[in-house]
C-alpha cells in the first residue's frame, strides 16, 4: 500500500510541473499575440494618418500639410468643413496620444510612434512601409505622407497637442 501512494505523490508532482509549462509557454504564447497585434494596429493607425495627410494636402489648390493634427480632425480652410481624420489615435505601443512629428517648413508631413522598444517585427512589410524593415525602434517606423519628404529620421519630435 505504501508504494501506491508514494506512485501517486510522484505523480502529483510530475502533473504540477506540466501545469507549471503549459502555463507559462500560454503567457509567453499571449505576450507573443499581443504584440505582433500591437504592431499591427501600429501599422494601421499609421496608414491612417497616412491618407489623412495626403487628403488634406489634396483637398485644396495650394497643396499645403496641417500645421497641427487638429486641423486633420476638422478641416476649416473650406467650407464645407471637412474631416480628414475621424479622431486623434491612441499610439498602441504608448498607450498615449501623443506622437512623434515629422515637420518639415513648419508643416507636418508624417507621424511616429514615440516608443524607443525594439519591434518583433523586422521584416513582411508592405511597399509603402519597406523603410521600417530591420528598425531598431518602433519610433524608426515614420509615417510619412510626403513623397519627397525622404525617409529616415523626422526633423522635429514634437508632440501632438
Amino acid at each position: 500500500m505504501k508504494t501506491a501512494a508514494g506512485f501517486a505523490y510522484l505523480y502529483l508532482i510530475f502533473l504540477i510541473a506540466l501545469l507549471s509549462v503549459a502555463a507559462a509557454a500560454t503567457t509567453a504564447i499571449y505576450r507573443y499575440d499581443r504584440i505582433r497585434s500591437e504592431e499591427a494596429e501600429l501599422q494601421r493607425i499609421g496608414a491612417e494618418f497616412r491618407q489623412a495627410l495626403h487628403r488634406f494636402r489634396d483637398s485644396r489648390p495650394e497643396r499645403a500639410y496641417p500645421a497641427s493634427l487638429d486641423e486633420l480632425l476638422l478641416d476649416r480652410r473650406s467650407y464645407p468643413y471637412k474631416r480628414h481624420l475621424r479622431k486623434l489615435y491612441y499610439d498602441p505601443i504608448t498607450r498615449k496620444q501623443d506622437w512623434g512629428l515629422v515637420v518639415r517648413a513648419g508643416r507636418i508631413v508624417g507621424v511616429h510612434s514615440i516608443s524607443d522598444k525594439a519591434p518583433m517585427k523586422v521584416a513582411g512589410f508592405s511597399a509603402e512601409d519597406a523603410a521600417f524593415k530591420g528598425s531598431a525602434h518602433y519610433s524608426d517606423w515614420v509615417f510619412l505622407a510626403a513623397p519627397d519628404a525622404g525617409r529616415g529620421k523626422p526633423v522635429d519630435n514634437g508632440r501632438a497637442n
